[in-house]
């Protein structure tokens, strides 16, 4: 009688996550604006109100790195300032909508009945208005403080989040998993929190990142109007207003502002569409 010895080759493990380049440098780019805003006062050149040059919309030289504004202010001190309000007022406001959205998604898949019917309702009314047309008349009715700005962008985007959050949570509301869950005797703190958000974070993340260029870019609509971050205080918005004038001449006052926020936007998008398959999906 013949016996046979199988051998099985050892299995190399997958990495869980590809790097995809593309991704990367659209992350590295994020972190930089972060660091910017944070470090923004200690590395600045000059004083953001400090009239410097003589000659207003003055060009790029080595004193003025980003040329000066309108009133002959350092630009690239304004910009790297300006950092702070444009990233930090977005990171606050999506913060809040993507945390307000999700819980309350969560909750209504979960709880059904009245209480979906209810914030379903009253969710989707809030999204049907236009959301540069509620921030106008909310900042024009209240005034345009930092608080009002962020509470403003967050309640706009807060409807969206929790539609988003409450198809996922539908889903996973309707496994078998979630149908033991309850027949322990779980309540509906326990569910949303340790069934139903794990398997749906990657997902979110990826939304937020969304709502996130959304945010900046009605910010820095706002601030175009006049209605967002108000002097002396400017985000990237207000300084394209300020020196809309020398469009132009082709300023670069009015030219590094605009690319400032494309850089911030377009490379949020960029690692959302390359985040690997598994965090964005949850696939195994």
């Amino acid at each position: 009688m013949m016996t046979t010895i199988e051998t099985h080759a050892p299995k190399r493990r997958k990495f869980a996550y590809r790097i995809n380049l593309v991704g990367v440098v659209g992350f590295a780019v994020i972190v930089f604006w972060a660091i910017i805003a944070v470090i923004a006062p200690w590395i600045i050149p000059h004083p953001v109100g400090e009239i410097l040059d003589f000659d207003y919309f003055g060009p790029m030289s080595q004193q003025f790195w980003l040329g000066s504004d309108y009133l002959g202010r350092d630009m690239l001190s304004r910009i790297l300032m300006g950092a702070r309000y444009t990233v930090g007022i977005s990171l606050v406001a999506v913060s809040i909508a993507c945390f307000s959205g999700v819980v309350l998604g969560m909750i209504a898949a979960v709880s059904g009945g009245w209480v979906d019917i209810f914030l379903s309702r009253f969710l989707d009314a809030m999204n049907s208005i236009p959301s540069k047309l509620f921030g106008l008349v909310v900042v024009a009715a209240v005034g345009s403080s930092i608080p009002v700005l962020v509470l403003t962008l967050a309640v706009i985007y807060t409807p969206g989040s929790y539609r988003f959050a409450r198809a996922l949570a539908v889903n996973i509301n309707t496994m078998d998993f979630i149908t033991v869950a309850r027949a322990r005797g779980e309540g509906i703190a326990y569910l949303v929190a340790s069934e139903i958000l794990p398997n749906i974070v990657g997902p979110v993340l990826a939304d937020l990142g969304l709502r996130f260029v959304f945010i900046v870019l009605l910010l820095s609509g706002l601030s175009f109007l006049g209605l967002g971050v108000q002097p002396p205080y400017a985000d990237w918005g207000a300084l394209v207003r300020e020196n809309i004038g020398g469009l132009p001449l082709g300023a670069p006052a009015v030219i590094f502002p605009s690319i400032a926020i494309a850089t911030l936007t377009i490379s949020v998008n960029l690692l959302i569409d390359n985040l690997p398959q598994k965090i964005r999906d949850r696939s195994e």
